[in-house]
């Protein structure tokens, strides 16, 4: 059976003070909407609409990133869930299959639960998910005959028993898309808020002799965020999952509660992770490697072996291949460091590549941008670039070519020779204490200070 996802993100979240759409404020540096959308592209969906509203055009650029077969609908009014669901029927025009409802501030809802829920439907026409709450307070509750769903009774409706039950609405549904449309146009907006909501299928569904269940998940992944405060709470539940889940695959956190992880961070088994690490987007860590204490490391790849740190860091486009060491202060953007090479100290190599077990001292600079273009400079193997070094490039060094400390390089260096360019140092006898004495009577004139 193909499978549709209606994904709901047109609320504007006032509570969240915000120009910007509450389904894009990050959580572990990834849009709320994309930890939904990578839930539900578990059930490897033919179709994905997002139904946008507030910040529309802001949220087609962020769905277009993340997934750019996915379709964005338009709610001009937002006149309730079901409402919403209405936008994705032209989009789903000809499409034969389920679909399913999740919300796009509803980031934590697990593919596992997703998937169960698509199960549920070889059992039931139409399936909601619910959850068992710890403190139901004012949700709604499901009013359960065995497996089947009775109803939804709102808090505000319930009666003294049916506020006794702690099964709770998510507001997650899945039923053939057909009939979810189908009985959409029988939903109502006769209430207070003059709304359409899609809680109402669940009793025009039974009043159509149809089959109603609900499937049950852990609370956690029902977490809603309406502000800050939530949005807060939702990255520490993030990234407390996160780094247990590290540990349980063999990675070693020094002090787990100060590494930071994003949501598509990788780290292979035997890799030591030291305090105070932030991983950005876009980071591959494999097996054995070390990140050292204060390190920050973003859209890059960290190979076998590799040592980093501390307070290193790698900007998008670093790719460091097995062995390498990238020690303190150092800055690596857009360069391929080879096996086995150092830059230890103090440096920035920015567009390079730095070729097998080559050394780069203390104080090296790739001056790679001319004020308008970027220029690469080349590294080979087994070179030996002396202390405060600056390439500007472009320009190569050739295999085992060195540079002596302090040289300014603007031309090729061949393979196994030496570049020296710096200028000659020229020692004037006494003119330091001329000089010292010069300026300190120019000082006591200025302030009356000697």
């Amino acid at each position: 059976m193909s499978t549709a996802l209606i994904i709901l993100a047109a609320g504007k979240g006032t509570r969240m003070n915000s120009d910007l759409p509450k389904v894009l404020h990050p959580i572990a540096q990834a849009p709320m909407l994309e930890h939904a959308m990578a839930a539900g592209q578990a059930l490897a969906p033919e179709r994905t609409i997002v139904v946008a509203g507030h910040g529309a055009d802001l949220v087609r650029d962020a769905v277009a990133e993340i997934d750019e077969e996915a379709q964005v609908v338009l709610q001009e009014e937002q006149l309730g869930t079901g409402h919403a669901v209405q936008q994705a029927r032209a989009a789903l025009d000809g499409f034969d299959g389920d679909a399913v409802v999740l919300y796009g501030d509803t980031p934590f809802v697990s593919a596992e639960t997703i998937e169960r829920m698509v199960e549920a439907r070889s059992r039931a026409d139409l399936v909601v998910l619910g959850f068992e709450a710890a403190d139901p307070a004012r949700y709604g509750r499901l009013v359960m005959a065995g497996d089947s769903l009775e109803k939804i009774v709102e808090f505000k409706d319930a009666s003294d028993a049916e506020r006794a039950i702690t099964f709770c609405n998510s507001g997650l549904m899945a039923c053939n898309a057909d009939q979810m449309f189908a009985l959409l146009d029988k939903v109502s907006n006769s209430n207070a808020a003059g709304e359409y909501y899609l809680t109402d299928l669940v009793e025009i569904a039974r009043s159509e002799n149809l089959t109603v269940t609900a499937v049950s998940c852990d609370e956690a992944e029902t977490l809603g965020i309406n502000s800050r405060a939530d949005l807060a709470q939702a990255d520490a539940v993030f990234q407390a999952k996160a780094r247990a889940d590290l540990l349980d695959l063999g990675v070693t956190l020094m002090a787990p509660e100060t590494v930071y992880l994003s949501l598509d961070t990788y780290i292979g088994r035997d890799t030591v992770i030291e305090p105070n690490v932030v991983f950005g987007p876009g980071v591959t860590v494999e097996s054995g490697a070390v990140i050292r204490a204060f390190s920050h490391l973003e859209g890059c790849h960290v190979s076998r072996g590799a040592k980093v740190g501390p307070y290193a860091r790698l900007r998008p486009g670093a790719e460091l291949a097995e062995n390498t060491h990238i020690g303190n202060f150092v800055e690596i953007k857009n360069a391929e460091i080879a096996e086995g090479a150092k830059v230890n100290h103090l440096s920035y190599i920015g567009d390079a590549s730095v070729g097998k077990k080559t050394n780069i001292g203390a104080g090296t600079i790739t001056c790679n941008y001319d004020g308008f273009m970027k220029h690469r400079t080349e590294i080979g193997a087994g070179a030996f670039i002396g202390s405060n070094t600056m390439l500007v490039a472009p320009v190569k060094i050739g295999n085992e070519a060195m540079t002596a400390t302090g040289a300014v390089v603007t031309k090729n260096v061949d393979d196994g020779d030496l570049a020296i360019a710096r200028a000659p140092q020229t020692n004037k006898a006494g003119h330091a204490r001329k000089l010292m004495d010069m300026l300190r009577a120019k000082k006591a004139r200025l302030t009356g200070k000697s």
